[in-house]
């Protein structure tokens, strides 16, 4: 999000961003107010101009699709996602089979596929692993999509080594900590809650998991909005304790707003559940970090 505010202030709009950057309406509405123009592929960006490349990270083909249009790229990829990008590279050049557990078709597979599509196959859930096959079962590794749910992945890893029981796993763990974090903090807030409301936009897939893991650890009911006004009142029928969490692109404002608005109906008491202390930061594109003043 900083790297778009920041490519606009430097350069003045617009500002073309292939693909959302990152899952979130009030984001995006945001800084298409600011002058971004979200595209959804790079031959839409008039050649010459500037391209913001999404967080979720895109494939060696958009790469050279941008460089064949004379793009001027910006690449805003979660960290994160670079290194399962590195890591599939990888074990591509070490000729691994790569399984990559993700929902198909998400962009942030699209991406991590593109990097080796002879070695990867995508694995979308448990019931997707009896179609995998491979060359030489000593030499499978699996990676994942950074914002899954860390249960569902694991149910599926499990299935893939009950099929091949020399599979490797990545060297290091691949889910978001950000995503982990709220999934442990959304599994000890859950059991008190009869209802869990999940700030974050429908197509963002963390926010979707923290659904799924409110459902799955003792809340009666959950539901994912965008803002407090999509909060439908009678979801607060009988209910005495409210639990709120919020995807990992969420701004604060959001939140605060939900917040807000049960305090209005009568859930003014506030418990903060936490489970984790962040701290990890990351640096900016290079083309958007200040210049060092010379010594």
């Amino acid at each position: 999000m900083e790297t778009v505010e920041r490519t606009l202030d430097k350069h003045g709009a617009p500002v073309y961003v292939r693909k959302e950057i990152v899952h979130n309406r009030h984001v995006v509405d945001t800084l298409t107010e600011r002058g971004a123009i979200f595209v959804d592929e790079t031959d839409e960006v008039p050649e010459g101009a500037i391209v913001v490349f999404s967080a979720h990270g895109v494939s060696p083909e958009v790469h050279q699709s941008a460089a064949q249009r004379s793009l001027k790229t910006i690449d805003a990829t979660c960290p994160l996602v670079t290194k399962v990008h590195q890591e599939a590279k990888r074990f591509a050049r070490d000729d691994y089979d790569i399984v990559l557990i993700g929902h198909e078709g998400h962009e942030e597979v699209e991406g991590t596929a593109g990097e080796a599509p002879q070695h990867i196959q995508v694995v979308d859930g448990p019931d997707a692993v009896d179609d995998v096959q491979v060359r030489d079962e000593s030499r499978v590794i699996w990676l994942s999509q950074t914002t899954l749910s860390v249960d569902e992945t694991m149910e599926t890893v499990s299935r893939l080594r009950e099929r091949f029981p020399l599979l490797n796993d990545p060297p290091s763990d691949d889910i978001c900590y950000a995503t982990q974090n709220r999934q442990v903090a959304v599994k000890a807030m859950a059991p008190r809650c009869e209802l869990v409301i999940v700030v974050g936009s429908q197509n963002s897939s963390n926010s979707q998991r923290l659904v799924e893991v409110a459902l799955q650890n003792g809340a009666e009911a959950s539901y994912l909005v965008d803002y407090a006004r999509d909060i439908d009142l009678a979801w607060l029928d009988g209910v005495t304790t409210v639990g709120v969490t919020s995807g990992a692109s969420v701004p604060e404002v959001l939140v605060r707003g939900v917040v807000d608005l049960l305090a209005e109906h009568g859930y003014a008491d506030v418990e903060t559940v936490t489970t984790a202390e962040e701290t990890l930061t990351f640096a900016l594109p290079r083309e958007l970090r200040p210049a060092r003043n010379p010594r």
